[in-house]
């Protein structure tokens, strides 16, 4: 699941479910070159540390991307998401065979013990999420007490310049948008405090010169906070 189309594309817009949304995605989701997952996949790295021989939860895992590099790290790996076609995008990529993926409506109770996982991670996710109530809670039981939860998602300031999760869709030629919500950073700090979880990083990431020359669909974005990232742990 998971990330952001940031071509402002003119012309029709196809409205869908989150599901049937990235369900079409997932045909093109891992050649776009996209801005917001480049930006992001370092500080996402840099806050799970070294985990080697620890359980991981990748909740609303999309196409892979993280759950199998967690994998051939040395994790072990357990890997959610309710579109089955970009489920079936990470089952055909090498190395799948080593995460235990599931397909769960993140809605719905995580099907996954209590405290079963030394982190617990959702990354580009929370921006089609509509009761952060219910899915902060759900990543703070699954996690251990000396665990942590890592959260990576677009920045809301980006809502601002009408931006958010969409995509070109091959066959149509229209701009497709995945069901998102307007959650602001209030929405996530507050959530995550009722549901018992306490911030030990929170910060914010723009665009940034490096970042323009490297992925050039960027560049307009130059200056704006582009990704907010998060870990908690048990209070």
């Amino acid at each position: 699941m998971s990330t952001s189309d940031l071509e402002e594309t003119p012309g029709p817009v196809d409205l869908l479910s989150t599901r049937e949304g990235y369900d079409r995605w997932a045909e093109i989701y891992n050649g776009e070159g996209n801005p917001l997952i480049a930006l992001e996949e370092p500080h996402v790295a840099h806050l799970m540390g070294d985990i080697s021989g620890l359980a991981v939860a990748d909740i609303g895992c999309g196409t892979g991307r993280h759950a199998l590099k967690w994998a051939a790290a040395g994790a072990q790996v357990t890997a959610l998401d309710f579109s089955e076609g970009m489920l079936s995008r990470a089952r055909s990529k090498p190395g799948a065979d080593q995460v235990r993926f599931v397909q769960h409506d993140l809605t719905h109770a995580l099907p996954l013990p209590d405290g079963a996982f030394h982190r617990v991670a959702s990354c580009l996710v929370l921006d089609h999420v509509a009761d952060l109530d219910f899915f902060f809670r759900g990543l703070r039981r699954i996690c251990r007490t000396d665990g942590a939860v890592i959260c990576s998602v677009m920045h809301p300031a980006m809502m601002l310049r009408g931006v958010q999760a969409r995509f070109t869709n091959p066959a149509t030629g229209r701009e497709t948008r995945p069901e998102s919500h307007p959650n602001q950073i209030c929405d996530y700090v507050m959530a995550a405090q009722r549901a018992g979880l306490r911030f030990d990083h929170l910060s914010e990431h723009a665009v940034d010169i490096e970042l323009a020359e490297r992925v050039p669909r960027a560049a307009k974005y130059l200056d704006w906070p582009l990704l907010l990232m998060m870990r908690l742990h048990s209070t």
